[in-house]
Parts: structure tokens; sequence; C-alpha cells
């Protein structure tokens, strides 16, 4: 028997195409508004810095002569759809686990349109202490990283996970 879509976890869809709108929006203006390499400064830790990332997290083989473009773009379209057929599989009212992959989803989306579209991965948010920055990322693997520990943190916290005390008492 089909479930109807609103009471399975597709209903968090929503969160995906507010993650995308967010995260291309703010990289089509890093586009038309900044240089490449061209840094600005908001505060003493923190500059809007704009980078092309032709690899994965941490520029991840990204001087490897362009095939890494296709296969980050193979494993960004399998996560899509496998979490796309978790979040089918839950309920609606699994709102932790549907956030997070909603958030996993919309980033993945972000970066995988800027791989096709682009070639490169726009990057722009640029932390430092002193002259040691942390590699720059952006909207995207803001979502897929916030997404992933929220994964993590629920293994932790679910009730499912906790010990279950048998009708003897015992655990």
């Amino acid at each position: 028997m089909k479930r109807p879509l609103g009471s399975t976890g597709l209903r968090w869809l929503w969160l995906v195409v507010v993650v995308l709108i967010i995260d291309l929006g703010s990289k089509a203006w890093v586009l038309s508004t900044f240089q490449l390499g061209e840094s600005r400064p908001l505060a003493p830790f923190f500059n809007l810095f704009y980078a092309r990332n032709y690899g994965a997290a941490f520029s991840f083989l990204a001087d490897k002569g362009g095939w890494q473009r296709w296969f980050f773009a193979a494993i960004a379209i399998a996560i899509v759809v496998v979490l796309l057929v978790m979040m089918y599989r839950a309920a609606a009212t699994q709102k932790w686990s549907n956030i997070a992959w909603a958030l996993i989803i919309g980033g993945a989306l972000g970066n995988l349109f800027d791989r096709f579209w682009h070639g490169f991965v726009v990057d722009f948010i640029d932390f430092y202490v002193g002259n040691w920055h942390y590699p720059t990322f952006n909207i995207a693997d803001t979502a897929i990283c916030i997404g992933a520990a929220m994964i993590v943190l629920e293994g932790f916290f679910s009730p499912s996970r906790t010990k279950q005390v048998d009708k003897k008492g015992h655990s």
C-alpha cells in the first residue's frame, strides 16, 4: 500500500530548496562581485575570499586532471538518491533525521550544480587565526557538515540506541 508523500520524510524537501537558494544565491553573488583570489575582511578572524575548488573537501584530488569532477559528481548523485530513498521510507515525524538528510542533499546538489555548470566548486568562506587559514568553504559545505553532525549526534542520543531493560529488570 502506497503512503501519501506528505506522511514520509519527503515532506522535508522544502529544506533542500532553502539550502539551494541560499547556496546558489551566495555563490552567484561571489561570482558577480569578486575577482578570483580577491579577499574582503569582515572580522579579525573572517574573510570572504573567492576560491575555486576542483576537488572535494579540502581540495582533495584537485590536481588530478579533471576526471575527479565526474567522480565527485557521481558520488553526489548516489548520495542524493540514497538519502531520498531514506527520506521516503522515514516518517515525516522523524524530524531530526529528515532535517539532517535534507541539509546533506541540499549541500550536495549545490556543489553538484557548480561541478556541472562551472567545472569547479565556488568557495568563499575563510576563517583564520593569525596566518593559519581553515580551508575555504561555502554554504553547501556548511549544510553538509551540519547534516552529518546531526546524524552522528542522533546516533548518541536516539532512544532506539539506548539499552532496553528486559522484563526481569536486567539490562
